[in-house]
């Protein structure tokens, strides 16, 4: 589950954006929709992401933000010993939706199709 009470509280001031992507950076990949989101690489690393924000807007139930989400994919190899594929990373970029519910700070990430 995702929880962002930070950006719940930042709601309304200059520092939401901010607030928001220092947040959502610290979310664990595994708990986002990033493996989906892949092009250019077949697994998604466990290193840092970077979070950009697209747009917010609000219902009364939730804050909505699309966000651009820049991170690392590798392609694995075969695994065997003497396998001469170096594993490289790849930069992946996808957009993910959030939708925070602005009693509880619980919030559903998903991919947005068109950025695939």
């Amino acid at each position: 589950m995702i929880k962002l009470p930070n950006a719940i509280k930042a709601w309304n001031t200059p520092d939401f954006e901010n607030v928001l992507k220092a947040e959502v950076q610290k979310i664990d990949v595994e708990l986002l929709p990033l493996q989906q989101g892949l092009s250019q690489s077949s697994y998604v690393t466990d290193g840092g992401i970077s979070v950009v924000i697209l747009g917010v807007t609000e219902t009364t139930e939730a804050i909505r933000a699309k966000t651009g989400i820049v991170y690392a994919g590798i392609i694995a190899g075969s695994c065997c010993a003497d396998d001469p594929t170096p594993v490289c990373e790849q930069t992946e970029y996808c957009e993910v939706q959030f939708d925070i519910d602005k009693r509880t700070g619980e919030a559903t990430a998903s991919l947005l199709k068109d950025s695939v």
